[in-house]
């Protein structure tokens, strides 16, 4: 059903809008799946890392943002793009926004239990826990737009990339080799405290393990990649998330006979344009109903989809709050851990970096705030983390 779905959706795209959107659709579905069958997870990386010292899954991020650097620095670095768009970085200003929304999102990811591309391929895959973090996702970006002018104008320093100083080549040298560094760090580091390995995901094997296993996290990581620069081909644009759910809020206080388009934040050409258009014709909005649908194709033909229910309060005002803190951190930032972390460092962004840095701070927040509402954090007497 899932797979008819997107089928059908991308042929109302494609006749509607024209073949670009359905193509961004189409790279939405590959996301989907590639994050499901991957199991590719920000939020648990962080954890298990603050938590017990275990890098495997910040490994896995540096795969993915080495190999996406590699082909933004191709595809950037030379001009090529599709459908006539004219690939360009993801750049953002280095201030008090930043920092604080990186922070924000930091302790939301992990009160939440997922981050912004996780919540889509878990809501896709049928977990209701994280319905309710996606909630207040859209929730956070709507507070965030409404109450805009509060922030707008909060200290910063202009973006500053790599290539505008030593060149495409050059940024990408220094990002790998920053990259290669990190890795090093973190097997020093698990090396010191010995942390339980990461639990293993059952899987079919052989040929079926493509559609109905889980593939290893680092294959994950190179197809994620692959499709990502995929999105900047055919966009012009970085693979982004989280303004489409800013965008889906403030269509549904219009739809229920609110007027956000009256708002500073709405008013502004970009964001009116925005708002304005069909929401399937919006980059990010396609991509994003691209993974859900992706993940619900790739949870079907492994048996996994499930509707669960029977969520405990606890775990429900956890997932609503972390979405919110998400939501609010993701807009002040300019982006979550896909448009700010992977797209900034994998653009040379200096932004890119420093968001990776603070959210990890912020993950250290969120592990001593889930203990607050009963949920459990790995230690280093388990099994498996």
């Amino acid at each position: 059903m899932a797979l008819a779905g997107l089928a059908a959706l991308t042929g109302y795209v494609w006749s509607a809008h024209g073949p670009r959107p359905a193509v961004l659709l189409l790279l939405g579905g590959g996301l989907g799946l590639a994050l499901f069958h991957s199991r590719f997870g920000f939020t648990s990386a962080w954890r298990q890392l603050v938590a017990v010292g275990n890098g495997t899954g910040l490994r896995a991020h540096a795969l993915l943002l080495g190999t996406t650097a590699t082909l933004f620095a191709l595809i950037i670095g030379t001009g090529t793009g599709l459908f006539g768009s004219s690939p360009a970085p993801s750049a953002g200003p280095l201030g008090v926004a930043l920092i604080l929304g990186a922070f924000l999102f930091g302790i939301g990811m992990q009160l939440g239990g997922a981050c912004a591309s996780g919540t889509l391929f878990a809501v896709g895959s049928g977990q209701s826990t994280i319905l309710l973090t996606l909630f207040g996702f859209i929730a956070g970006s709507v507070l965030y737009s409404w109450q805009w002018e509060l922030v707008a104008d909060l200290p910063a320093l202009p973006p500053f990339v790599l290539a505008d100083h030593i060149g495409w080549f050059g940024s990408w040298l220094v990002t790998l080799a920053v990259l290669g560094a990190v890795v090093l760090v973190t097997r020093l580091v698990q090396r010191r405290r010995t942390p339980p390995p990461v639990g293993a995901v059952p899987s079919a094997t052989g040929p079926l393990r493509i559609v109905r296993g889980s593939w290893p996290l680092l294959a994950g990581a190179v197809v994620l990649a692959v499709l990502g620069a995929g999105v900047l081909l055919v966009s012009g644009g970085a693979w982004g998330i989280t303004s489409a759910f800013n965008l889906w809020g403030a269509k549904f206080l219009q739809l229920i006979g609110l007027h956000p388009e009256t708002w500073a934040f709405w008013q502004q050409p970009d964001q009116a344009a925005q708002l304005a258009g069909p929401v399937l014709a919006d980059k990010n909005s396609l991509t994003d109903i691209g993974i859900m649908l992706g993940a619900a194709v790739a949870a079907a033909a492994a048996g996994a989809w499930k509707l669960h229910t029977g969520i405990r309060w606890n775990v429900a005002v956890a997932a609503i709050l972390g979405g919110v803190l998400m939501g609010v951190g993701a807009r002040l930032a300019g982006g979550c851990n896909i448009g700010a972390y992977l797209a900034g460092i994998a653009s040379g962004s200096l932004h890119g970096w420093l968001w990776g840095a603070v959210a990890l701070a912020g993950t250290w927040v969120g592990l001593r705030a889930r203990t607050l509402f009963g949920l459990g954090n790995p230690r280093p007497t388990d099994s498996v983390c």
